[in-house]
C-alpha cells in the first residue's frame, strides 16, 4: 500500500490540535474501555465481526470504499452498528443515519494478515504478519462533537485465535489494529473525526450521524 505524506502531516497536525470547541448542547458519546465486553462478546471479537462484515461486499457496493456514506446500513444487524475506514491511504467524508440505541465500533486504523490463496498458513505466522503490519503507531485521533479523546494506543484489539473470513471460506485470517467502541447513540448529530498513521497506512475519516 501507497504511504501519504501529506494526509500523515495533516493527521499529524491535527493530533498536536488542542480538542474543538465544542457545539452547545450537542450530545455526548462516552468511549467505551477496550476490555469490557459488548453485548456479551469481546472487543477482539467484534473486531474480528467487524472484518468478516468489511469483507463481505464487492468492491463496487462496500461501506469501506463508500465515498459519502449512502452505504452506511449495508450488512448492519443487532445491537452494534460498524462504521468503515477506507481501502489504503485516503481522505474520506461520509454522512449517515443510525437508529438509536447502537453502539458504535470501528477502527481508527488497522490491518488484516490472510492466508494466501491455494496454500496453507499457520495462525502463528498470520498473526506475526498481522502484527509487523500494525506496529505502534505514529498518531491516533477520534474527536466526536469537538471533544477529543485521548489513551487511544490502548484500544489496540489483536486476534488471539485466527478466524475464517466468511462462514462458506475456509480461509483463515488474523487482524491486529486499534478500535473504539462508542455508546448507546442517544437522538441528535454526531460529527466523528477518527484515524490514525501506520508506516504503510494512513486514514483519515470524518462522519456526520444523525441518530433517529
Amino acid at each position: 500500500m501507497q504511504f501519504n505524506l501529506t494526509l500523515a502531516a495533516a493527521l499529524l497536525a491535527a493530533a498536536a490540535l488542542p480538542a474543538g470547541a465544542q457545539t452547545p448542547g450537542a450530545p455526548t458519546l462516552p468511549l467505551i474501555a477496550p476490555t469490557k465486553p459488548i453485548a456479551g462478546q469481546s472487543q477482539e471479537e467484534w473486531s474480528k465481526r467487524w472484518w468478516r462484515w468489511a469483507l463481505s461486499f464487492d468492491d463496487d457496493g462496500s461501506p469501506v470504499g463508500d465515498p459519502d456514506g449512502s452505504l452506511c446500513a449495508e450488512g448492519q444487524s443487532g445491537p452494534v452498528w460498524f462504521l468503515a475506514g477506507t481501502y489504503e491511504t485516503a481522505r474520506t467524508v461520509r454522512k449517515c443515519r443510525v437508529p438509536a440505541g447502537k453502539t458504535l465500533f470501528f477502527p481508527l486504523v488497522n490491518f488484516i494478515a490472510v492466508e494466501p490463496d491455494d496454500e496453507e498458513e499457520s495462525c502463528a505466522s498470520l498473526k506475526r504478519r498481522a502484527a509487523e503490519l500494525a506496529p505502534a503507531p505514529t498518531a491516533l485521533v477520534l474527536e466526536v462533537n469537538g471533544k477529543r479523546f485521548t489513551g487511544l494506543a490502548a484500544h489496540r484489539q489483536v486476534t488471539r485465535r485466527c478466524f475464517h473470513v466468511a462462514d462458506d471460506d475456509d480461509t483463515l485470517a488474523a487482524g491486529n489494529g486499534f478500535y473504539v467502541a462508542l455508546g448507546p447513540l442517544k437522538k441528535g448529530r454526531y460529527t466523528l473525526n477518527f484515524g490514525g498513521i501506520l508506516p504503510e497506512l494512513s486514514q483519515a475519516v470524518t462522519y456526520t450521524i444523525d441518530v433517529d
